[in-house]
């Protein structure tokens, strides 16, 4: 580790990176680096990123040089060879032979400079039958089974559009943590090595059951049947209930706990509702019909004051968690998101407001700079907050090839190659040791994919475990505690507070999801995790973030779903329906927000705090600065949610998805056919020619309704009917061979469910996307393979650990002995989660 010294400009601010890839994806990863200091230099083949016409191109291009190379031409690799000397990070986004044919892999880039850690981000990876189709999250989530999980959600037979970009988010953050893992790696080893994620890859977090209830179904299908949470008419459970107020605006509940949902019936004065004998214990556990007469109580009540009234009294109480319903162009001017600094203020070069210029003055430019008011622009802000080695976002979305020369001319001393490390290379964080202080899915789940990346992580639980070991069967759980150890202790007390300190001394990291002031009540605050260790990364994940009205309150994973429009964009054209209705209307909309609110948003936030985590851990190890790093869910569903959290003058809307559910337009959409449906992703204009020949119908590319972006989406519902009527002539599997083959995005949508997908998808087999672990309860079973994968330091992964499996192995390293454990055990200071029929496992 180095010496202790903030450095001026970010913690990356000793990396230069090349960044090869086209489109947001790879955007969204560099430009994180970017904030944080790299020198970012973005190769732009001739006419630039064919992406930069999306509506947050300017977001993503932020902060980065721009040159402009022709790698197609031999004179053109030859510059960018000597330009690859210099760097330290390459981030690249071909799928299939697409680098190798440009003379721009890693084993061409790695002879040059053997330093690099070279990251591709593809759509389907690198090995498989559908490396070849285009990386499009839509097309991706389609031949997934993604969108079967939107099954019935329009009330229509088929899958459903799903609309959050949530595969491509995933990616973009793996991306960034298995970099800087790598990077970690390379002054250990002596050289860089390369690694991948993917789209595909970026789903896996996003399957919180379904792999693991799938071959748990094979051995008992009464058991573990269907999981009930994905049935199309279910209706939401009453502690997470969408429910409308007397204005016709929308309010999510999120009130998951039982003393959550006791907050809520407090707050909205339906407390009595447990003096009836019918009521007793958790609304699950009561008769339907009494759950339903309730139901329309709350629902009913809801009506008798505005949302602004409601959240007024929520806010008050502080105990409840709720949201209304908004926009993501709402959500940038949300108080806590503003004052948390998710949105930030930059001019946009690109756009001025004219003063006092005449029309002829305008028309011949003749208007000079003093008349001239750039126009603002806002932004997403920086990924998290680093106290010690903030963030310094860019502010300027280069032009295309605006710094070619400059940097080509530039010199700069590249990593120094050696060899450091002899035998089998560890795994990237072997070494670094992880303390998680945290319960249910967002955080657990984050602290999972470090231990996906070799990091030792010690689950800290309370007594009787992490609540979400006790819902849905514990299958959940098994995913969210991956490959750590696992010790219970009671921090309400002192003795467990004196365990908790040692293990603070051989820490490296603390990461929690309390809200604040209540690590400081349980003894693991960061002034006093600081005093034990005083380079300790301290990350703290929660709902609202630090600062902000909020930010004594609590969230869950619908709370920001509703904050951040995702689960309003998901629910179609027309939701949530701003008028009254009646209570069996109010009923089925609810319905249908609540399954468009499904469980993306805490896996979201799992892989940004992975990938805050990450930045910490590096400005530690290159920098030696400990330091608090704040994360919370509002933030992290803003990166999620990136497409459209951008504002400034004329944007371009986002596109709508219809009510029916089959997607934004007649090129991005689901298609029934002859027989099955299939999910069309044709994005460039190249690609539409490229269709229209493939069907055989290279008029239509020339069709003045359609030879343009804006014409076709001018024009989108004559253009769908006519591809309607063109994929009923044959089957899903048709369509997918014929246009897939000329690589054009069309998969069938149909397909299995994502549990059975990466268990059976001859893709998921050849892409190696599970591995075989073992469990304490379950036996031996697959889990899912790493978010990235890292060559040449790849980690080993484990199976999930029990509620305090490994609690008496701790203590005894921590030098208790035999009947310090017994008595502490005795006293109920730990505890460990017995198997039933098998004994206790430490």
């Amino acid at each position: 580790m180095a010496n202790a010294s903030r450095p001026a400009e970010g913690p990356l601010s000793d990396l230069r990176v090349l960044d090869l890839s086209n489109g947001p994806v790879g955007g969204i990863t560099t430009m994180v680096l970017s904030d944080f200091g790299a020198d970012v230099v973005k190769v732009e083949r001739p006419g630039g990123d064919p992406f930069r016409f999306m509506p947050n191109a300017p977001m993503w291009l932020r902060g980065k040089r721009s040159i402009e190379l022709d790698l197609k031409r031999e004179v053109e690799r030859h510059r960018l060879y000597e330009l690859v000397k210099t760097v330290d990070v390459v981030v690249s986004s071909f799928r299939g032979h697409a680098a190798v044919d440009l003379g721009c892999d890693y084993d061409v880039l790695a002879y040059r400079n053997p330093g690099i850690v070279y990251c591709n981000i593809s759509g389907f990876g690198p090995y498989g039958p559908y490396v070849g189709y285009p990386g499009y999250e839509g097309v991706v989530a389609a031949k997934s089974g993604r969108m079967q999980l939107f099954s019935g959600l329009a009330q229509r037979e088929g899958p459903g559009f799903a609309a959050l970009q949530a595969g491509s988010h995933a990616a973009s953050q793996a991306a960034i943590s298995g970099i800087l893992a790598a990077l970690i790696a390379r002054d250990r080893l002596g050289f860089g090595q390369y690694l991948e994620t993917s789209i595909l890859q970026g789903m896996l977090p996003y399957d919180l059951g379904g792999l693991l209830r799938n071959q748990l179904a094979q051995r008992d299908p009464v058991a573990f049947g269907p999981d009930p949470l994905t049935a199309a008419e279910r209706m939401p459970t009453l502690n997470y209930h969408p429910v409308q107020a007397k204005d016709g605006r929308w309010i999510q509940l999120g009130n998951l706990l039982q003393h959550l949902f006791d907050n809520f019936l407090t707050a909205a004065d339906l407390l009595d509702v447990y003096a009836d004998e019918r009521h007793q214990g958790a609304p699950a556990t009561w008769a339907p019909e009494d759950r339903e007469a309730f139901r329309d109580r709350i629902l009913e009540r809801m009506r008798e004051k505005t949302a602004d009234e409601w959240m007024a009294i929520f806010q008050e109480n502080g105990g409840v968690a709720a949201h209304t319903f908004q926009s993501t162009q709402d959500a940038l001017q949300d108080p806590d998101l503003v004052v948390n600094g998710h949105v930030i203020e930059v001019d946009d070069p690109t756009r001025h407001m004219k003063m006092g210029a005449s029309v002829m003055e305008t028309v011949l430019g003749l208007v000079g700079r003093k008349d001239e008011i750039p126009t603002k622009m806002q932004q997403l802000g920086p990924l998290a907050r680093l106290t010690e080695t903030p963030a310094q976002p860019g502010e300027q979305a280069p032009a295309v090839g605006q710094h070619t020369f400059e940097v080509l001319e530039d010199e700069r001393q590249g990593f120094e190659v050696s060899v450091r490390e002899t035998g089998t290379p560890r795994a990237a964080l072997e070494g670094v040791t992880v303390l998680e202080f945290a319960t249910i899915i967002a955080t657990p789940l984050g602290a999972s994919v470090l231990a996906d990346l070799g990091a030792r992580v010690i689950k800290v639980e309370p007594i009787g475990g992490d609540p979400y070991r006790g819902m849905g069967g514990g299958i959940g759980a098994t995913k969210t505690n991956a490959g750590k150890e696992s010790i219970a202790v009671d921090l309400k007390s002192e003795e467990g507070q004196a365990v908790v300190r040692r293990l603070i001394e051989r820490a490296d990291a603390i990461i929690h999801n309390y809200r604040p002031g209540v690590p400081e009540r349980l003894g693991i605050g960061y002034e006093q995790a600081k005093a034990i260790k005083p380079d300790i990364i301290y990350v703290s994940a929660n709902g609202y973030g630090p600062d902000g009205p909020s930010a004594h309150r609590p969230a869950t994973h619908p709370i920001p779903g509703a904050a951040l429009g995702g689960a309003g964009w998901q629910a179609g054209e027309g939701f949530p329906p701003p008028e009254i209705g009646t209570i069996e209307e109010t009923r089925e909309a609810a319905r249908r927000l609540s399954r468009a609110n499904e469980v993306n948003p805490d896996p979201n936030t799992a892989m940004v705090i992975a990938a805050s985590t990450m930045l910490a851990l590096y400005a530690r190890h290159r920098h030696g600065i400990g330091q608090q790093v704040f994360v919370d869910m509002l933030g992290a569903n803003a990166y999620a949610n990136a497409d459209d959290f951008i504002g400034y003058e004329d944007k371009e809307e986002r596109p709508g998805v219809d009510a029916d559910l089959y997607g934004t337009g007649p090129l991005y959409r689901l298609y029934r056919c002859s027989e099955g449906w299939v999910f069309l992703g044709v994005v460039l204009d190249k690609e539409w020619t490229q269709l229209c020949l493939r069907i055989g119908s290279p008029e239509l590319a020339m069709d003045p309704r359609f030879d343009t972006r804006e014409g076709r989406r001018e024009n989108g519902e004559q253009l769908a009917k006519l591809l309607a009527d063109l994929f009923e002539t044959e089957t899903a599997d048709y369509w997918e061979r014929h246009l897939g083959i000329a690589g054009l995005g069309c998969v069938r949508a149909d397909g299995p469910w994502p549990g059975n997908f990466w268990l059976e998808d001859p893709h998921a087999k050849v892409a190696e996307l599970v591995t075989r672990v073992d469990h304490a309860r379950w036996g031996d079973y697959l889990r899912w393979g790493p978010v990235v994968k890292l060559h040449r330091t790849p980690a080993p992964l484990k199976g999930a650990a029990l509620g305090g499996e490994h609690t008496d192995a701790i203590l005894a390293e921590l030098g208790f002995d035999d009947a310090d454990v017994a008595r502490l055990r005795e006293s109920g200071v730990v505890w460990s989660e017995v198997v039933e029929g098998a004994g206790r496992d430490n």
